[in-house]
């Protein structure tokens, strides 16, 4: 693929658009550790019942997690272990950048690009 091959770029950029929520990174990285149940992730993640089943939703639909059905329950798992791989170089890279992702005017978060009066 060449560099400038947009087109073939765009499920990649979709990829990373699904995993650009702090609330879907919490939920993926909670499912990593063993499926859950939604009442499980509001519980543990203190998120709404909407929120959660909100971005199960786009996961699903972006095909990194499925669910399984017990009985009256839905166990949600990943679909691809991959996605941990995926995970651990990006936590890898924020390691080793520090805090210039934070620091992003565009992507980081804006409590931590303002600059200090008097600092």
């Amino acid at each position: 693929m060449a560099i400038g091959d947009a087109p073939a770029l765009a499920p990649a950029a979709a990829l990373f658009r699904s995993l650009g929520d702090p609330t879907r990174l919490a939920i993926l990285r909670r499912i990593a550790t063993g499926e859950a149940r939604v009442v499980d992730l509001t519980g543990e993640l203190g998120l709404a019942q909407s929120t959660v089943s909100k971005h199960l939703a786009c996961l699903r639909d972006c095909g990194l997690v499925d669910y399984r059905v017990s009985g009256r329950q839905s166990f949600y798992a990943l679909t691809r272990p991959e996605l941990l791989e995926l995970l651990r170089s990006a936590e890898q890279v924020l390691a080793a950048t520090g805090e210039a992702v934070v620091l992003c005017p565009t992507y980081g978060t804006p409590a931590a690009s303002r600059v200090e009066v008097g600092a």
